[in-house]
């Protein structure tokens, strides 16, 4: 599943230059190390507790706007439902799409924004364009 969801990223990127951020990486950063293997690809991981040096420390409720400048793809896994309506307004403000890889079954809290449910082989996710 991680691979595919990885894989729906890469293909919306192709081979342009993009910028993607990922947001409460947390200790899992298997997507991040697919991603940032691509050299079309600047990845910046983000957390509130960075777990390492390759993690930069930002609070989404308060985020950094400066380090989310020219990002082209946010995405998130599991983020907590609390944290999902401040994923929402960053994207919003910065122009970006998002993607929101939820706990299996659990409902989004994004109630002013309508996330498109996306399959992607065996991953599903939400996704805000």
């Amino acid at each position: 599943m991680w691979d595919d969801f990885a894989d729906y990223i890469l293909n919306e990127v192709g081979d342009n230059e993009v910028k993607i951020a990922e947001i409460g990486v947390g200790k899992f950063d298997r997507i991040a190390e697919k991603l940032s293997s691509k050299e079309n690809i600047t990845l910046i991981k983000t957390d509130i507790l960075p777990k390492d040096s390759s993690v930069v420390k930002d609070d989404i409720t308060n985020p950094n706007l400066s380090l989310y400048e020219n990002t082209d793809i946010i995405y998130s896994i599991r983020p907590p439902s609390e944290l999902q309506p401040y994923l929402v307004n960053l994207a919003r403000k910065i122009g970006s799409q998002l993607i929101i890889k939820p706990l299996t079954n659990e409902d989004l809290n994004t109630p002013k924004v309508n996330m498109k449910l996306k399959n992607h082989n065996r991953a599903s996710f939400y996704i805000l364009k």
